[in-house]
C-alpha cells in the first residue's frame, strides 16, 4: 500500500520532516484500507459531486493542482513576508495532500458505478472525516486544522496562514467550474 500511497503522491518528497512525511503517507494508506475506491479510481472519478456531471477533472487532477498552487505560494509568502508571516512549507505541503483524503470515506459507488456521497458521507462531510483519519495517525494540529478548515466549514474558524493557502488554492480550483461568468 505504500507503494500504491508513493506513486500516487511523489509530492510528498517535498515534505522534508520524515516523520510528518510518514505520517501524511499513513494517512492515505488507512484511507485507502477503509474506501470502497481503489488508487486507480481516484484517477478516474470526478473531483467534485458539485459540477456538471459530465466535467472530466478527476479527483487526482483536483487534489494535485491544489498541492502544486499551495506550494507555490507558500514559497513567495516567504520570499516576500518570511520575518512578517513566515509560512510553514511542511505543515502546507501535509495539509493540502490531506485536505480531501476524506473524500474517500465520503464516496461510495452507486448501482451503476456512478460516485455518489454515501450515507457516511451525508452525516460527516470529507473535512471531518479527514480530520480523523489524520489523527489516528498522529498528526499534528497544525495540519489536521487545514484539514478541518479548508472547506465552507472553516468559514467559522480562524484559520492560520497555512490553512489560508490551502483554503485559496482549493476553492481558486473549484469555483471556476462551478459557478464563473461566462461571455
Amino acid at each position: 500500500m505504500r507503494e500504491t500511497v508513493k506513486e500516487l503522491w511523489p509530492e510528498l518528497d517535498w515534505i522534508k520532516d520524515k516523520n510528518l512525511r510518514e505520517k501524511t503517507t499513513g494517512v492515505w494508506e488507512l484511507a485507502l484500507k477503509k474506501s470502497v475506491l481503489s488508487a486507480g479510481d481516484l484517477k478516474l472519478i470526478p473531483f467534485t459531486l458539485l459540477c456538471d456531471p459530465e466535467l472530466k477533472v478527476s479527483f487526482m487532477d483536483h487534489k494535485k493542482c491544489v498541492v502544486h498552487i499551495a506550494r507555490e505560494s507558500g514559497l513567495k509568502m516567504n520570499a516576500f513576508f518570511s520575518d512578517q508571516l513566515p509560512v510553514n512549507m511542511d505543515v502546507l505541503i501535509s495539509g493540502a495532500i490531506l485536505c480531501d483524503v476524506g473524500k474517500l470515506l465520503e464516496y461510495v459507488f452507486d448501482e451503476n458505478g456512478k460516485v455518489v456521497q454515501g450515507a457516511y458521507g451525508k452525516y460527516l462531510r470529507h473535512p471531518f472525516s479527514g480530520v480523523s483519519l489524520a489523527e489516528q495517525c498522529g498528526l499534528p494540529p497544525e495540519v489536521c486544522h487545514i484539514i478541518a478548515s479548508h472547506a465552507g466549514e472553516g468559514d467559522l474558524v480562524k484559520r492560520s496562514t497555512e490553512a489560508y493557502i490551502v483554503h485559496h488554492a482549493d476553492f481558486m480550483t473549484f469555483l471556476p467550474f462551478k459557478d464563473r461568468l461566462q461571455i
